[in-house]
């Protein structure tokens, strides 16, 4: 099985507590993915995310194609860092770790994220062609709305 990794940095300025609250919170997820990627969130989620909580989306990221995925939050060390992993899903595995790191002028963000493609050969073949430069998309367009929200820059 081939392990893909993805991994983005970003320095923002904003709070590390503003940024947890962000960050933490299934709701923006349209906010900061293209229009392609739109997600709709199927079960109740509470004001705070802990370890252990079981997250139901629906989305099209592939064609328009609705897509069911259910991601457990594995790991919560408030407020700085989350993980969550694809229990089930499109992906063969999914892992998805939100880093929050205090600076003097703000946080950096980081996002490490591991995942593997289902189907063997074909599976990696169609992550050469469509998803991993779907990915980069979604990243792109999520470090595009942060810099404008947030940037060093602004």
């Amino acid at each position: 099985m081939k392990i893909y990794q993805l991994y983005r940095q970003q320095q923002l300025k904003v709070t590390l507590q503003e940024a947890w609250s962000f960050f933490s919170s299934p709701y923006h997820l349209n906010d900061i993915t293209p229009d392609f990627f739109h997600v709709s969130i199927m079960s109740k989620v509470p004001d705070k995310i802990y370890g252990g909580l079981m997250l139901h989306y629906q989305m099209k990221a592939v064609f328009g194609i609705p897509m069911s995925w259910l991601s457990e939050i594995s790991h919560c060390d408030e407020p700085k860092r989350f993980v969550y992993e694809q229990r089930i899903g499109p992906f063969k595995f999914w892992s998805h770790e939100v880093c929050l790191t205090e600076t003097a002028d703000g946080i950096v963000l980081e996002d490490i994220m591991f995942y593997a493609m289902p189907f063997g050969w074909l599976g990696q073949l169609f992550n050469t062609i469509l998803i991993a430069s779907k990915l980069e998309r979604i990243f792109d367009t999520r470090r595009d709305y942060l810099e404008s929200q947030w940037g060093l820059n602004r």
